[in-house]
C-alpha cells in the first residue's frame, strides 16, 4: 500500500497541471480530494460526456435556512477538479476527504488557520507580495515540486498546533484515508490544499481523531452542482475564493504556447472591438515591454503585474479606462458555467432552467440589456417571467429606465449570480413553477407570518405588506407578473384596511400605485376585476376627508401633504375616459378649487394647488392670487412657500409669462436684507430646482428687463438736447439761447 499526498494551491494553473501529470505517473486506484463527502453520489456528474463545463460549485444548504449554505467551486485551472476528470477518465474511484457539510454548516463558527502560510514563504523569499512568489517559483515553473512544498509546509508549521474547526478537519481527512486503506485500496492519491500536507503525511492511530470527532452537531443538509462564474472566484465578488485574476490563471492554464504573447493579442483584439485604434505594433512594443520589466524586476517571466502595466502604457496609452475593460473582461473574465440537465434540482430551478430555454433568455455574468416590447408575446412573457423572479427574491433581472416611450416598453439589465440558485431552492418550498410560488408566497404574506405553510421563509423574498401603501405597489407587482390569483387576495385585504384607515395621507399615498395598475394593467392584457372599485372608493374618502386633513400642519408635514396631492392629481390625470371617469376628475378640480380660497393653508399648499388649477385652465387670475401670497400682509418665509409650491414643477412658466415672473422680482428685490437671508435657503431649493437651461433663460430675461428699464432712467444726454432745443424752438423760445 503506498500514499501520496499532493499538497496544491486551490486554484492554482501551476498546481492544476502538476496534479494532472503526477496523476497520470503514479496511477493511483483511488482519488481522495479535500471536499464534503456528500458530494461524493455526484461526482459522475463532472465527466465531460455529461456536459458539464466550469466554473462550477458544489452547494451544501440547510433545507429552510437560506443562511446556512456554503459553496465549494472549481474551475478548470482547479488542481480538484483536474484530479476528478482524471479519476472519471480513468474509472477510478473519487470520494471528497473533508468534514461533512452537515456537521461545518452546524458548526457555530469555522475557522481557517491563522497564519497564511503563502505570506509565510513569500515573505522568507524575500517578497512582499504573495502572489508573484507563487507565480515565480510554481506558476512559471511549469510543474509543481510536491515534495519541496511538503517540507516547506513541515517548517511552516513547526510548533502549530492546530486546533478546533482546523484539527476536526484534519481528523476526519486522516480517517477517510484509513477508511480508503481498510477497503482495500492499494495507491491512494490525496489532493488537499498545501497547509494540511504535514497533517496527513503520517496518519497515526485512529482513537486520538476519534474522540476529536465524536459528538459533533449535525443538521440536515442537500448538496448538488450549480454554475459559477470567475467574477465569484475574485476576492471582490464577496465570494472569494483566494483567486484575485481567474481570468489570467484560466489563460495561464490552458495556453502553454507563448502565453504573454497571446495574452497581450487577446486584449488588443477586446480594445479593437471597443472602436479603439490598436495594431499589431503595439502588441509587439507591449511584449517587449512585458518582458522588459520581468527582467528589470529578476522575474523569470513576465507576471500579471508586467503584462497590465505593458498594456496600461502601450495598447491604452496611459488611459485607465481602457485597463478597467481589460480587467474585467479578461483577468477577471466573463465565464458561466454550465451543469447538466441531471443535477439534482428543485421543481422551481428545472422550471426556470425550462423557461430560460423557452424565452431564449441566456443567463450570463455580465449584465446584458434587454429593451422589450410588450405588444410581442415573447417579449411579453420574458416581463412576466422577470417580474416573478423579483418576487421570490431573485433579482436576475434589474428593470432599468426604458429607452423608448409609451407603455408598452420595459427595458431591463440581467446578470447572473451563483447565489440565485440559493434563492431558488429556498423559493421552492413556495411551488413547483415561479407563478404558483409566487402567488402563494404573496398569499401567506397577506396571512401573516403565523399562517404561512413555511414561515420561515416568509421575509426572504422582496414582498412587503406592512402598510397600505406596501399593498397597494403590491397590486402593481401582482399586474405585471400578471398573478390574478393573488391579485384577487391582494383587493380583498386593501379593501378590509383602508375601510379601517383614518388618514388621509395613507390613502393619498396608495393611490398613485393602485391607478396605474389600472390603467397599464389592461395595457398589458392582465385582467383585474375589482381594482376600479376599489380607486373610486379611495378618490371619494380622499376628497371628503382632504380638507380636515390641510389644518395645522407643521413645514415638514405641509410638503409632504403636497407632494401627496400632487401624487393624487397625476393619478387622476390617467384615468380613462373610457371608464366614465371625467366625472372623477371633475370632483378633484371642484375639490382642489374649494381649498384654493382658505386662507388658513400652508404656503406651499396653496401654492401647489393654485399651480394645479392653473395648469388645469380651471383658474384664470393667477396673478391676483400670486400677488396676493407675495404681498406685504404675508411674512417673507410664508411666500417663499407659496413660490416653493407653485414653481413646484419647474421655472419652465416664469419664463414665458412675464407677469409671473415680474411679480417674483419685484417681491425679491422689495425684501429687506434680514427677510432675504431667512427666505434664502427656501429660494435656493425652490429654484436649484430648476433645469439649467431654465435658470439660464430666467436670468436672461430679468437681465434685459433691468436693461431696459434702466434705458428709461437714464437717457442720452445729447439726444435729450436736441428734442429740448425742437420743443423751445416749437414754442418760439429758441431765440433765449
Amino acid at each position: 500500500m503506498e500514499t501520496w499526498v499532493l499538497g496544491v494551491r486551490h486554484h492554482g494553473p501551476g498546481s492544476a497541471r502538476a496534479v494532472r501529470d503526477e496523476l497520470a505517473r503514479i496511477r493511483p486506484d483511488v482519488v481522495l480530494i479535500e471536499g464534503p463527502p456528500e458530494a461524493d453520489p455526484l461526482v459522475a456528474l463532472a465527466d465531460p460526456a455529461e456536459g458539464m463545463e466550469p466554473p462550477v460549485a458544489l452547494l451544501a444548504h440547510v433545507p429552510g435556512d437560506p443562511s446556512k449554505a456554503a459553496f465549494w467551486p472549481f474551475a478548470v485551472f482547479s488542481p480538484e477538479w483536474q484530479a476528478i476528470r482524471h479519476a472519471l477518465a480513468a474509472a477510478v474511484p473519487v470520494r471528497f476527504c473533508d468534514l461533512p457539510a452537515a456537521n461545518s454548516l452546524a458548526a457555530e463558527e469555522r475557522h481557517r488557520p491563522g497564519l497564511d502560510p503563502i505570506g509565510a514563504l513569500a515573505e522568507a523569499a524575500g517578497y512582499d507580495d504573495p502572489e508573484r512568489w507563487w507565480e515565480d517559483a510554481v506558476e512559471h515553473r511549469g510543474d509543481t515540486p510536491f515534495q519541496v512544498i511538503a517540507e516547506a509546509m513541515t517548517a511552516v508549521r513547526e510548533g502549530h498546533e492546530p486546533e478546533g474547526y482546523e484539527a476536526r478537519r484534519e481528523a476526519y481527512m486522516r480517517r477517510t484515508i484509513r477508511a480508503a486503506i481498510k477497503d482495500g485500496f492499494e495507491r491512494i492519491a490525496v489532493i488537499c490544499g498545501a497547509w494540511h500536507v504535514p497533517a496527513l503525511t503520517s496518519i497515526g492511530p485512529a482513537a486520538p481523531d476519534d474522540r476529536l470527532l465524536r459528538g459533533l452537531p449535525k443538521v440536515k443538509v442537500e448538496m448538488t452542482w450549480v454554475p459559477w462564474t470567475h467574477g465569484r472566484l475574485a476576492f471582490r465578488s464577496g465570494y472569494g475564493a483566494g483567486v484575485t485574476s481567474p481570468g489570467w490563471y484560466h489563460h495561464l492554464f490552458a495556453v502553454t504556447d507563448r502565453p504573454i504573447e497571446r495574452w497581450l493579442a487577446e486584449a488588443a483584439a477586446v480594445l479593437r472591438s471597443e472602436g479603439l485604434t490598436v495594431s499589431s505594433a503595439h502588441v509587439i512594443e507591449a511584449v517587449r515591454l512585458a518582458r522588459s520589466l520581468a527582467v528589470i524586476r529578476g522575474r523569470p517571466l513576465p507576471g500579471l503585474s508586467e503584462v497590465t502595466e505593458a498594456t496600461r502604457a502601450v495598447l491604452c496609452e496611459g488611459d485607465e479606462l481602457p485597463v478597467e475593460l481589460i480587467q474585467r473582461r479578461m483577468v477577471v473574465g466573463e465565464r458561466l458555467g454550465r451543469v447538466p440537465d441531471a443535477t439534482p434540482m428543485v421543481p422551481l430551478q428545472r422550471h426556470l432552467r425550462d423557461e430560460q430555454r423557452r424565452l431564449r433568455l441566456k443567463p450570463e455574468a455580465l449584465d446584458r440589456e434587454y429593451d422589450l416590447d410588450l405588444r410581442r408575446p415573447l417579449d411579453l412573457a420574458r416581463s412576466r417571467l422577470l417580474h416573478r423572479l423579483l418576487l421570490l427574491g431573485v433579482p436576475w433581472g434589474t428593470p432599468r429606465e426604458s429607452r423608448g416611450k409609451g407603455t408598452f416598453r420595459e427595458s431591463w439589465t440581467l446578470e447572473w449570480r451563483p447565489e440565485f440558485d440559493v434563492a431558488l431552492i429556498e423559493a421552492g418550498a413556495w411551488g413547483t413553477t415561479a407563478e404558483v410560488a409566487a402567488t402563494a408566497l404573496i398569499q401567506a404574506s397577506l396571512a401573516g407570518p403565523a399562517s404561512a405553510a413555511q414561515p420561515d421563509l416568509a421575509g426572504q423574498a422582496l414582498v412587503k405588506a406592512e402598510s397600505l401603501s406596501d399593498l397597494t405597489s403590491l397590486v402593481e407587482r401582482c399586474l405585471l407578473a400578471d398573478l390574478p390569483e393573488a391579485l384577487r387576495h391582494v383587493l380583498v385585504v386593501i379593501g378590509d384596511r383602508a375601510a379601517l384607515d383614518t388618514d388621509v395621507a395613507h390613502l393619498m399615498a396608495a393611490l398613485p400605485s393602485l391607478v396605474r395598475a389600472l390603467r397599464y394593467g389592461d395595457v398589458r392584457g392582465t385582467p383585474a376585476e375589482g381594482l376600479g372599485e376599489v380607486v373610486h372608493s379611495l378618490l371619494a374618502r380622499v376628497r371628503v376627508g382632504l380638507p380636515s386633513a390641510l389644518a395645522g400642519l407643521d413645514d415638514d408635514s405641509a410638503r409632504a401633504m403636497a407632494s401627496h396631492i400632487d401624487g393624487v392629481h397625476s393619478a387622476v390625470a390617467l384615468l380613462t375616459d373610457e371608464q366614465g371617469d371625467l366625472d372623477e376628475r371633475a370632483a378633484w378640480t371642484a375639490t382642489l378649487a374649494g381649498l384654493a380660497d382658505r386662507e388658513d393653508l400652508p404656503g406651499v399648499i396653496e401654492g401647489r394647488i393654485v399651480r394645479i388649477l392653473f395648469d388645469a385652465r380651471a383658474i384664470a387670475d393667477v396673478d391676483v392670487r400670486m400677488s396676493r401670497a407675495m404681498s406685504p400682509g404675508h411674512p417673507p418665509m410664508r411666500a417663499a412657500a407659496w413660490i416653493e409650491g407653485f414653481l413646484a414643477d419647474g421655472g419652465l412658466l416664469l419664463v414665458h409669462d412675464a407677469r409671473l415672473l415680474a411679480l417674483v422680482d419685484t417681491w425679491l428685490t422689495g425684501l429687506t436684507g434680514e427677510a432675504f437671508v431667512d427666505v434664502l435657503p427656501l429660494l435656493r431649493r425652490t429654484f436649484g430646482a430648476f433645469a439649467p437651461p431654465e435658470r439660464r433663460s430666467i436670468g436672461e430675461r430679468l437681465r434685459s428687463g433691468s436693461e431696459r428699464r434702466a434705458s428709461r432712467r437714464d437717457p442720452d444726454d445729447e439726444r435729450a438736447a436736441q428734442a429740448v432745443r425742437t420743443v423751445e424752438l416749437i414754442f418760439g423760445r429758441g431765440g433765449a439761447r
